[in-house]
C-alpha cells in the first residue's frame, strides 16, 4: 500500500487554523473586559477562512470539494454500515459522508455564530461593527442567539473529537496525521489530490480576497442622507 496526497496543504492550514481560532474565540469571550477586541479579531478571521472554504469547496482539489462527500440517503446508510475493508475508501478517501455532514454543520453553524456576532453587544464596551444599522432592541435579540449557539458549538466540536476517537479506537484509523502531513495509505487505489504551487498560489488569492470582502464588510458604514439644498 502507497501513501497517497489526500489532503492539500490549503486544506490542511485552513483546518488547523480553523480550530485554533475557534479555541482562541472561545477563550477570549469566556475573559472578556479587554481580551473582547481579540474575540472580535478572530470571529473576524474565521469569518474569512469561511469564505475561502465554501469556494474552496466548489473549486478545491478533489477531496476538498462538497461534492466527493456529499451523498444520498442510500449511499450514507450503506457507507456508515460498511466494514473498513469493504473497499469504500477509494471513493471517500477524504471525509466519508457522516464526515461530511459534520463539515457541514460546522460551516453551518459557524457561520450562524460569526454573523450574529457582527450584530452583537455586550452591553458594557464592546459592539460588533454592524450594530450601527439595527436597533438596540434587535442587537439584544441576536447577542441573545449569538450566546445560545456556542453551546450548539460546542457539541459539534466534542462530537467531532470522539469521532476521531472512535476511529483511531475501533477501526484503527488515524485520521490526525493525514490532516497534517497530507497522505493516506489505502487498502485500495485512489487518485491523488492535486497539490502544486498553482493549487497552493490560487488558495493565495482566495485567502486574500476572502479578507477583503471581511474588511469591506466590517468597515461597512451607514448611507449618510444628503442636506437639502437652498
Amino acid at each position: 500500500m502507497k501513501p497517497i496526497r489526500i489532503w492539500d496543504l490549503p486544506t490542511r492550514l485552513f483546518h488547523w487554523s480553523f480550530a485554533a481560532l475557534a479555541v482562541a474565540a472561545y477563550v477570549t469571550a469566556k475573559t472578556g473586559g479587554n481580551a473582547m477586541i481579540y474575540h472580535f479579531w478572530c470571529g473576524y478571521a474565521v469569518f474569512a477562512l469561511l469564505l475561502f472554504r465554501l469556494v474552496w469547496g466548489i473549486a478545491g482539489p478533489r477531496y476538498a470539494r462538497f461534492s466527493a462527500f456529499l451523498t444520498g440517503p442510500r449511499t450514507f446508510f450503506r457507507t456508515w454500515r460498511a466494514r473498513p475493508d469493504s473497499g469504500t475508501d477509494a471513493r471517500f478517501a477524504g471525509h466519508t459522508p457522516l464526515g461530511g455532514l459534520s463539515v457541514i454543520a460546522m460551516l453551518l453553524f459557524f457561520g450562524i455564530q460569526v454573523v450574529l456576532g457582527l450584530f452583537s453587544n455586550d452591553d458594557i464596551f464592546n459592539d460588533g461593527p454592524l450594530v450601527k444599522f439595527i436597533d438596540k432592541d434587535t442587537s439584544d435579540m441576536l447577542t441573545g442567539w449569538h450566546l445560545r449557539n456556542h453551546w450548539v458549538l460546542i457539541a459539534l466540536v466534542a462530537l467531532h473529537v470522539l469521532a476521531i476517537v472512535y476511529y483511531r479506537v475501533a477501526r484503527k484509523k488515524d485520521l490526525i496525521r493525514p490532516m497534517i502531513l497530507g497522505d493516506k495509505t489505502l487498502a485500495t487505489p485512489a487518485r491523488p489530490a492535486r497539490d502544486d504551487w498553482r493549487v497552493r498560489a490560487g488558495a493565495l488569492v482566495l485567502v486574500v480576497l476572502a479578507s477583503a470582502v471581511v474588511y469591506r464588510i466590517v468597515h461597512l458604514a451607514p448611507a449618510v442622507a444628503a442636506l437639502p439644498s437652498y
